[in-house]
């Protein structure tokens, strides 16, 4: 039985596609291991969303690489950075075996068969994927091959979490001009309510407690089913399956946002109250040369109808600072709405090219060192709103679920995973005795360390 390492970088999205990998691998025979260095062959599923990205995957492949002289004999680049790249990538970096994209995982066990073999498999070749769904949204289902069949899941656990991401649609419709996802992930095209289902039922029998639901789109879900409503349809039957205790939504277009669908998050009681809210920035100009919509005005009304629904909601955003043209009377106004937006968590991110995107040749480019200053200046207002929204939460009771039992610490629901802060809670003079890994422990809070927070269990 040959060995297998899989190595993943990059979001959520990237992890279930590992998982759908590892379980192809594990049909035909092949033995999953954690270590790279106890593996024949190690495979490399890259990130390629910003620059700094790009650099870890190739920092995990030359390190893959290195381990060749402890048993390793292959090292092979799979995921977006593979997608995206293809030859150019196999041709820079000679230490990778193999660099194969998306439309290879489902002959992935031969593919790897015939590298560990020493034999060659041709580069990717990279291409718009945006061109192989039909232009018409109702069309793509068509198209499109079921991940999953009745009760049959293609998918294989790789680490044992009471968290796991479950993905209801891949692909993206918009044309932002910083983004360059649509082009090698492909048009939108949701998963049947169906599939997802059948998913989720199967997660839950793995031990899963919490669903986060992921995808580029959250909000466009069921518009290729002619339903802009199926995702309020969806959430109810999700939350009747047995061992789901909390639903968790991620990558919501504020331009999207609709009142149903903010009422199913703030009343379906196992979903999280939970809003990753994607603004990019609060200047209506700024927004324009992005493609995008709103203004900080329109943003805040969103936020305040949020929160007469869920006072306690969380909402997270990410932003992007120095976009090309980005005025100093711009940047003022993302800085007034992020002093008034109190958001529970925020992603600062100083803007750079993004290779065949239209912003590359956007003119009105910023040095290096102003769109440092600015991030600066932005990260260093965030931290300190971020400070105050959750000492603004002492007092309130939180349902936290427990992930290190060692350290009381989890997630609330306002809390997402990774990204986001978490809560500690206090040691008793009963000691850990209740705080249990994969329990809901319901508690107060009574203190915060920035986005963090410190609770009493009740």
């Amino acid at each position: 039985m040959k060995k297998v390492a899989l190595v993943t970088l990059g979001c959520a999205r990237n992890e279930v596609d590992s998982e759908e990998v590892a379980a192809r691998l594990a049909a035909d025979g092949w033995e999953l291991v954690e270590d790279a260095a106890a593996a024949d062959i190690a495979v490399v599923n890259t990130c390629t969303f910003v620059e700094s990205a790009k650099k870890d995957s190739i920092d995990a492949l030359l390190e893959a690489d290195s381990l060749r002289t402890r048993g390793l004999q292959k090292v092979v680049a799979i995921g977006c950075m593979a997608e995206r790249y293809g030859r150019e990538l196999a041709q820079s970096l000679p230490e990778a075996d193999g660099v194969l994209g998306f439309d290879e995982y489902e002959n992935i066990s031969a593919r790897l068969q015939t590298i560990l073999a020493g034999g060659s498999v041709e580069a990717h070749h990279p291409k718009d994927r945006r061109t192989l769904l039909p232009i018409a949204p109702a069309q793509r289902q068509e198209s499109r091959k079921p991940s999953a069949v009745g009760e049959r899941v293609l998918r294989k656990r790789l680490e044992r979490s009471y968290v796991a991401p479950l993905k209801i649609a891949s692909g993206c419709d918009r044309r932002c001009s910083f983004c360059a996802i649509p082009y090698f992930r492909g048009a939108f095209v949701s998963r049947t309510p169906d599939e997802i289902y059948s998913e989720a039922l199967w997660l839950a029998n793995e031990g899963v407690s919490e669903l986060f639901l992921v995808s580029e789109n959250t909000t466009s879900y069921g518009k290729d089913f002619g339903d802009l409503q199926a995702l309020e349809k969806l959430l109810p039957q999700l939350s009747e399956i047995d061992g789901v205790e909390r639903i968790r939504l991620s990558y919501l277009q504020p331009a999207e946002m609709r009142p149903s669908l903010i009422e199913a998050i703030t009343s379906i009681p196992k979903v999280a109250d939970y809003f990753d809210l994607s603004f990019q920035h609060a200047s209506a100009s700024t927004l324009r040369r992005m493609r995008r919509f709103g203004d900080k005005d329109k943003f805040l009304e969103l936020i305040d109808s949020i929160r007469k629904r869920a006072p306690e909601s969380g909402i997270r955003s990410n932003f992007i600072v120095g976009f090309p043209g980005e005025s100093e009377e711009d940047f003022q106004t993302l800085l007034e709405f992020l002093a008034s937006a109190r958001l529970d968590a925020i992603g600062i991110f100083g803007y750079s090219d993004e290779d065949g995107t239209e912003a590359q040749s956007l003119d009105g480019q910023l040095s290096q060192s102003a769109i440092k200053e600015r991030v600066d200046a932005c990260a260093a207002l965030a931290d300190q709103m971020l400070s105050e929204r959750s000492r603004s939460r002492i007092g309130e009771q939180i349902l936290v679920l427990i992930e290190d039992e060692q350290e009381r610490e989890g997630r609330a629901a306002h809390q997402g995973p990774e990204v986001d802060g978490t809560t500690r809670f206090e040691k008793s003079a009963a000691g850990n005795k209740g705080v249990v890994a994969g329990r809901y422990i319901r508690g107060e809070v009574t203190g915060s360390d920035g986005a963090d927070l410190l609770a009493r269990a009740l």
